[in-house]
């Protein structure tokens, strides 16, 4: 599968516009999403070749919009790479059982997040 359009869900716009930034200039088409509930949404309507998902967001966490994006029949097939400050074991391993296939921990290495976008493809 060759990835070429990324969904970049997170609440911060900063954290948006640097990821958009980073993709962008790797040749992505990079679309945006400022929560779970429109990350959720905007998975299911675009159906983009990879979601980089915040975890810490008001209303629904990227914990919960992975596992909607993940057990939904029409969006399970997009592959999920988290992107967040928690940095603990236990919430990558709670990441992946959502469904994620990989994670990385802001502030975001490029190398590593290219490295990573690469491996899911």
């Amino acid at each position: 599968m060759t990835i070429k359009r990324i969904l970049v869900v997170d609440d911060s716009a900063t954290e948006r516009h640097i990821l958009g930034e980073i993709l962008t200039k790797q040749g992505f088409e990079v679309s945006f999403a400022e929560s779970g509930e429109i990350g959720v949404a905007k998975a299911k309507q675009d159906k983009p070749d990879l979601v980089l998902m915040d975890v810490v967001m008001p209303g629904l966490n990227g914990f919960q919009a992975t596992r909607a994006i993940t057990k939904d029949p029409e969006t399970a097939h997009i592959p999920i790479l988290i992107c967040t400050t928690k940095d603990q074991d236990t919430d990558k391993i709670w990441g992946m059982r959502q469904g994620a296939k990989d994670y990385i921990v802001k502030p975001v290495n490029v190398a590593e997040l290219l490295s990573k976008i690469a491996a899911l493809a």
